[in-house]
C-alpha cells in the first residue's frame, strides 16, 4: 500500500495578521519593531504590507464588519507554501481536515486557501503567482 503523493512546497513562508484595528496594529509594530508599511487596494479592501529593512516580512488586512460583529478576535495565520492550491484543496477532506475558504486570488500576489487540519489548527496555503514578491519570505 503506497501513501498518497505529498504536495510540493510545505515551508512556512507568508504571515498575514488579521485586525480587528489595522491602524493600531500598524502603530503597534512599527513602534515595537520599526516596521514600516506599504498599503494597496486588493480584493475590494486594504492589503497592508509590513516591512523591515526595504524586504516584506507580513502582511496585515482589517477583519471585515461582519467577522468583528461576530466577535472574531484579532489573528495571525501562518501559510506553508504549495505549488497548486487548487489541486491540493479537495485532499483536505478525506484526510481529517476542513477548507474553511475555498482557494481565491490576492491580486497579484498569491492564490491561497485556509484549511483547518485534521487536529483542529487552521493554517492558510499560500501558491505564489510568482517567484518575485510575497511568497518568498526568508528566515
Amino acid at each position: 500500500m503506497h501513501a498518497p503523493a505529498a504536495a510540493s512546497g510545505g515551508t512556512f513562508c507568508w504571515l498575514d495578521l488579521a485586525a480587528r484595528d489595522d491602524d493600531a496594529a500598524m502603530a503597534f509594530y512599527s513602534q515595537v519593531f520599526g516596521w514600516r508599511f506599504a498599503t494597496r487596494h486588493a480584493n475590494g479592501g486594504r492589503f497592508t504590507h509590513c516591512r523591515v529593512g526595504g524586504r516584506d516580512v507580513a502582511s496585515l488586512y482589517r477583519l471585515s464588519e461582519a467577522h468583528r460583529k461576530q466577535g472574531m478576535p484579532s489573528h495571525w495565520t501562518p501559510y506553508l507554501r504549495v505549488d497548486d492550491v487548487d489541486a491540493l484543496a479537495p485532499r483536505i477532506g478525506p484526510l481529517g481536515g476542513r477548507v474553511l475558504v475555498a482557494p481565491f486570488e490576492v491580486e497579484r500576489s498569491a492564490r491561497i486557501a485556509l484549511i483547518e487540519d485534521s487536529v483542529g489548527a487552521v493554517v492558510g496555503l499560500w501558491q505564489p503567482l510568482s517567484q518575485v514578491g510575497l511568497g518568498t519570505m526568508r528566515a
